[in-house]
C-alpha cells in the first residue's frame, strides 16, 4: 500500500467563503467539494448574486448567509453582516475573496475573533496593511495569501526559519521575485493601446479570473497591488521586491537568497493550487482534476524587465507603497472606479493610468491613518473618479 496516497484525515475545517459567488470564490467550493473529509462549509457571503448564493446554499447545506450590497430576506446583510460571519463561533477559517474595498473590515472582524485567514482581497492590504498586517501579527494570526505570487513566496521560504505565527521573510532573503505574464498587450505597439476594448482586455492569455482582477493584469496594476501586499505580508522594504515579466506563467514567483540561490514554485497556471494549499496548509492534497505541467512541451521559460512605459499602473502603484500613508488607498480606490468606467464604455484604456495619477497628484496624504480615515479617503476618491470619467476632454495630471 502506497502509504504517501493519502494523508491522514483530521476534523474537518469550518469554512466561510466571502465573495463566494466570483471566480475566486467559486473555485474555492470547488476545492472544497473535492475533500468533503478536510473541508466544511459553514458560512457563505456574496456581494450582490442572491440567485447563486443560494444554489451554493442548497449545494452545500449552509444556513448562515450574506449578501453585501444588497436586502434579501432571511439573510445578514452589509458590511456588518459580513463582519459578523468573518466572527462567527462557528467558522475556523474565513476565506476573504471579495473584491474592492469590502474586503478590509471583514478581514479585520476575523483577526480579532483569532480566525484563520486565507487572503484572496488585494485591497485589504493595499488600502489598510499597515493597520490589518500588524494587528495580524500582534494576535498570532497568519494571512494566509491565496494570490499565486504570494503563495508562491509562502511556499519557498517554508523550512527557512519561518515560524508558523508570521510570514516574515526569514534573515538571508536579498529579493522577492514577483513574476508577471505581461497580460495580452505586451507586444502591442504603444501607439494602439488608446483603441483597445475592454472584450480585448479581458482576453487573458493563461489566467482565468474576475472582470476587475482581468483588467489590472492587462495594465499590470495587478502586480503593483501586489508589490504593495507583499510588503506589507512579507514585512520587506520595497527595495527588496522586483517584478518580472515571465509570459508563460509557470514560475510563481522567486525568493532570492543573500548567496545568490534561488528558489521558485512552479506549476500550471490553476488559482485552485494556491487556493487549496492556503486551506489545507501546511498539506499538500491530491487533486485529480489539477492540471499536471507536461515538461516535453515546455520548451521555454522567459523573463523580461516591465516596460514602465507601457505599463504605467505599475510605476504609480510602487510610487504610491513608497509614498505610504493614505496614497495606497487613493491608488486602489482610484484603480476599482476607472476600471468599472472602462468597462462601462467611458473612459479609454489609457485613461486607465491617467486618471489614477491624477487621483493621486491631487491627493495630500495623511501618514499614519486611522480606519476612518481611510474611510473617508476611499469615498472621497471614488467621487472625484466618477466625476472625472463623465468629464470629456483630455484628463491633465495634478
Amino acid at each position: 500500500m502506497d502509504t504517501h496516497s493519502r494523508l491522514p484525515a483530521p476534523t474537518p475545517l469550518r469554512i466561510a467563503v466571502l465573495g463566494s459567488t466570483g471566480s475566486i470564490g467559486t473555485q474555492t467550493l470547488d476545492v472544497i467539494a473535492a475533500h468533503p473529509d478536510r473541508f466544511q462549509v459553514v458560512a457563505l457571503a456574496a456581494a450582490r448574486n442572491e440567485t447563486l448564493l443560494r444554489e451554493q446554499a442548497e449545494r452545500f447545506k449552509v444556513s448562515l448567509l450574506c449578501l453585501g450590497e444588497a436586502e434579501a430576506s432571511g439573510v445578514l446583510t452589509g458590511t456588518d453582516g459580513l463582519c459578523e460571519v468573518a466572527a462567527h463561533p462557528d467558522v475556523d477559517l474565513v476565506v476573504v475573496a471579495t473584491t474592492g474595498a469590502a474586503g478590509w473590515e471583514p478581514t479585520l472582524a476575523a483577526i480579532r475573533a483569532g480566525k484563520q485567514i486565507a487572503l484572496a482581497n488585494k485591497e485589504a492590504l493595499v488600502m489598510a496593511g499597515s493597520i490589518i498586517a500588524v494587528e495580524a501579527r500582534e494576535r498570532g494570526v497568519v494571512l494566509r495569501p491565496v494570490d499565486s505570487e504570494h503563495s508562491a513566496i509562502w511556499q519557498c521560504i517554508q523550512g527557512e526559519g519561518v515560524g508558523d505565527s508570521h510570514l516574515r521573510a526569514p534573515r538571508g532573503v536579498r529579493r522577492l521575485l514577483l513574476t508577471a505574464s505581461g497580460g495580452p498587450f505586451r507586444n502591442t505597439p504603444l501607439s494602439e493601446l488608446d483603441a483597445v476594448t475592454p472584450r480585448q482586455a479581458l482576453a487573458h492569455p493563461t489566467w482565468t479570473m474576475g472582470a476587475k482582477v482581468t483588467i489590472d493584469s492587462a495594465t499590470l496594476m495587478n502586480k503593483g497591488l501586489e508589490v504593495i501586499e507583499a510588503h506589507c505580508l512579507f514585512d520587506v522594504p520595497y527595495e527588496q521586491l522586483e517584478v518580472v515579466v515571465h509570459p508563460q506563467s509557470i514560475v510563481h514567483s522567486m525568493v532570492e537568497f543573500e548567496d545568490g540561490s534561488l528558489k521558485a514554485q512552479l506549476g500550471a497556471p490553476d488559482m485552485r493550487v494556491p487556493i487549496q494549499y492556503a486551506l489545507a496548509y501546511p498539506d499538500h492534497l491530491p487533486y485529480a482534476d489539477l492540471p499536471r505541467l507536461d515538461w516535453a512541451q515546455v520548451r521555454t521559460l522567459e523573463f523580461h524587465p516591465p516596460d514602465m512605459e507601457r505599463f504605467p499602473c505599475l510605476r504609480l502603484a510602487w510610487e504610491a507603497g513608497r509614498m505610504g500613508g493614505t496614497h495606497p488607498a487613493v491608488l486602489s480606490a482610484a484603480d476599482d472606479e476607472v476600471v468599472r468606467a472602462f468597462l462601462a464604455g467611458d473612459v479609454g484604456f489609457t485613461g486607465i493610468p491617467r486618471i489614477v495619477e491624477r487621483a493621486l497628484a491631487a491627493h495630500q496624504s495623511i501618514p499614519q491613518p486611522d480606519f476612518e480615515a481611510i474611510r473617508s479617503v476611499d469615498a472621497e476618491t471614488r467621487a472625484r473618479v466618477r466625476e472625472w470619467a463623465r468629464s470629456p476632454g483630455p484628463l491633465p495630471v495634478g
